[in-house]
């Protein structure tokens, strides 16, 4: 595989039979080889690409089918990129965002024309580091895809004007804005007069974060990073004693 190329590997595990056949699954689709039978290929092509679009592996069990007697468990691998966290506004809360993102597996990007305020010495963990306009900056970056988290610190209308359309319109897999509920409105106003679907702002996470009742840096970035991380494994941000099931620990 090329390097970035986020690709999964499908792996029959059990029975010692069929152990060792692999399948090869892109994230656009494609694929090579077989796990010896269609209506299998299928399946697991499937649940490869919901696991890769999360960065995540898992041993999943399938049969029986038409063609296969006994169940089959096949080891799904996951190789994709680190996840991107654009920060898009060097305010106070962002090099605490910065450097607990980077340590939970986030590639971050800082973004912010303030040249004084975007610094190497204020952003250790930052992969990179971008004085410009956000909306400007965005045309060097690579497209944002599903694999990408926006985090929007500053609610300077010169900022988020020309910023969240493009933003609500491109494929980034989380969109989240700081501002109270009262801006928040009036930030979905401006956004509809703009031209911006109900469809589209739906896509907005603002306020951003989950309600922990954060107040310094450390705890916003926890907030943040709680509820990016609910969207990233489609869960609820339920505490785990309210949810039946597995838990951790």
């Amino acid at each position: 595989m090329e390097a970035d190329v986020p690709a999964a590997t499908a792996t029959v595990v059990r029975p010692l039979e069929r152990a060792g056949r692999k399948m090869l699954i892109l994230q656009d689709g494609g694929e090579e080889g077989s796990l010896g039978d269609a209506g299998l290929d299928a399946e697991v092509k499937a649940d490869a690409l919901a696991l890769l679009r999360n960065g995540t592996t898992e041993v999943r069990t399938y049969g029986p089918t038409s063609s296969i007697l006994d169940p089959v468990d096949i080891f799904i691998e996951s190789f994709a990129p680190l996840p991107r966290l654009l920060i898009m506004g060097a305010v106070h809360a962002a090099p605490a965002l910065c450097a607990v993102a980077a340590k939970v597996g986030y590639r971050v990007t800082v973004i912010d024309a303030r040249a004084s305020y975007t610094t190497r010495e204020r952003f250790p963990d930052a992969a990179e580091i971008l004085v410009a306009w956000p909306h400007l900056a965005l045309e060097s970056l690579p497209p944002l895809d599903a694999s990408t988290y926006v985090a929007v610190l500053t609610h300077d209308p010169k900022f988020e004007e020309p910023l969240l359309p493009v933003l609500l319109r491109s494929d980034a897999r989380y969109v989240g804005m700081i501002g109270s509920r009262t801006t928040q409105r009036q930030r979905r106003a401006m956004l509809l007069q703009s031209g911006v679907s109900e469809e589209e702002i739906a896509r907005l996470r603002g306020p951003i974060g989950l309600d922990i009742g954060a107040v310094t840096p450390e705890e916003i970035a926890l907030a943040i990073l709680s509820e990016m991380a609910t969207v990233k494994y489609g869960r609820t941000g339920r505490p785990l004693v309210e949810i039946s099931g597995a838990a951790v620990g």
